[in-house]
């Protein structure tokens, strides 16, 4: 494209604005009030992600040993947990550990009293075992039954209800946003290309001189491109900055106000959540403009 019909491009799509100010702001209007939402629903589906991650990493899978397994009878089960692609990672606990972890967790590290009721015995002496966590808690089913076929297993220990209840949430929340998401870029694809159609029929005797003359279809159409473009930007730019605002805000307030909010959830920092829900936002506000004029030109000029 020459410069000279880029910037006359620009200019006719300014005016096409101008001209249809009402049309073009309700269109604006849907596409904020669509990202918005989108800034949103990512925003809390990031945070419910990260939070399920976090609760996903935590979850292990306990894999105890059959009686009298040797120690490198032990080293080569935990060689074949390896292989299986969607274990993360394998921490190995030896029954002192396990003990001590015990005696922790129950006496509260009291090993006075422990010593004076157990001595030197070990009651959990068979109690050994590989702590694992996995890719993708969704498939802790699959993953348990290839453990517990290989030799020398004794036993597998996991949370199959708290996998499925997590993978569950984390389908809903995907979803839901995305039915919301399709829905309010639907509407906005209909208002801009209401806008364009009332931009091409307010301009409709001096596109026919256009065409007349010899003008290309692509000269015909740029204008309309434009406008299109300009207000998808311009609704993809104003909720951003909006979301970015609240965000902030609501976040500090909440750690600094709410210390139970704070100690029960760890929020995405701002930079992080922005990362990667700006591009796409822009992607959609541009998108969508762009195509609403592409369908409505090719609609209605018939070029």
């Amino acid at each position: 494209m020459k410069i000279s019909t880029l910037g006359y491009s620009i200019k006719q799509g300014l005016k096409n604005i101008r001209r249809n100010l009402l049309f073009s702001l309700a269109s604006v209007g849907t596409i904020i009030a669509c990202l918005f939402l989108f800034g949103v629903f990512y925003s809390i589906v990031l945070n419910m992600r990260t939070e399920i991650l976090a609760i996903e990493s935590s979850l292990t899978i306990s894999v105890f040993f059959e009686e009298g397994t040797s120690e490198n009878q032990i080293q080569n089960i935990g060689n074949e947990i390896q292989k299986i692609s969607n274990v993360d990672t394998m921490q190995y606990i030896s029954a002192d550990a396990a003990w001590n972890l015990y005696i922790d967790d129950v006496y509260k590290g009291d090993k006075e009293y422990v010593d004076s009721v157990f001595g030197d015995d070990n009651p959990l002496s068979n109690s050994s075992s590989y702590e694992i966590t996995l890719n993708d808690i969704g498939k802790q089913a699959e993953t348990v039954e290839t453990i517990k076929a290989i030799s020398g297993v004794r036993q597998v220990n996991s949370s199959d209800g708290t996998a499925k209840s997590l993978s569950a949430i984390s389908r809903l929340v995907s979803y839901a946003s995305l039915g919301v998401i399709g829905v309010l870029l639907l509407v906005s694809l209909f208002l801009i290309s209401n806008t364009i159609t009332i931009g091409i029929s307010v301009r409709k005797e001096e596109i026919a001189i256009m065409k007349l003359i010899g003008a290309k279809d692509f000269f015909v159409r740029a204008p309309f491109l434009v406008e299109g473009v300009m207000i998808g930007l311009v609704g993809a730019v104003v909720p951003s900055a909006i979301i970015y605002l609240l965000y902030n805000t609501m976040t500090n307030y909440l750690v600094e106000h709410f210390s139970i909010v704070a100690n029960m959830v760890e929020f995405v920092p701002v930079q992080e959540v922005f990362h990667g829900m700006l591009p796409i936002s822009l992607l959609i506000g541009v998108g969508v403009g762009f195509f609403g004029s592409l369908l409505t030109t090719h609609k209605h000029l018939r070029v």
